[in-house]
């Protein structure tokens, strides 16, 4: 299952949102989207969960939850994170 996380502290990198996640079921990838130039997150990221139930029961648990002083949104992704959505075959 992709999932999309809005409303990320500007602070938060992979790791924390890896950690956060894990306590629902296993994550196969975590990605915080970054502004480059100025090397911090821009709010939001993708999750992936291979099994569909565990990121159901993350969705239901983690979405509108006040985390750092900032309360997640947490939605299906319409599709999975593309690190280089302009790069095509």
């Amino acid at each position: 299952m992709h999932l999309f996380i809005s409303n990320l502290s500007y602070l938060a990198t992979d790791e924390d949102v890896l950690k956060l996640f894990s306590t629902f079921g296993t994550v196969s990838s975590a990605k915080v989207v970054m502004n480059k130039k100025i090397n911090r997150s821009r709010g939001f990221g993708y999750i992936e969960m291979p099994n569909d139930d565990e990121g159901e029961k993350a969705l239901t648990s983690l979405n509108h939850k006040n985390i750092k002083g900032r309360v997640l949104h947490v939605a299906r992704a319409a599709k999975p994170y593309d690190p280089n959505p302009l790069e095509r075959d």
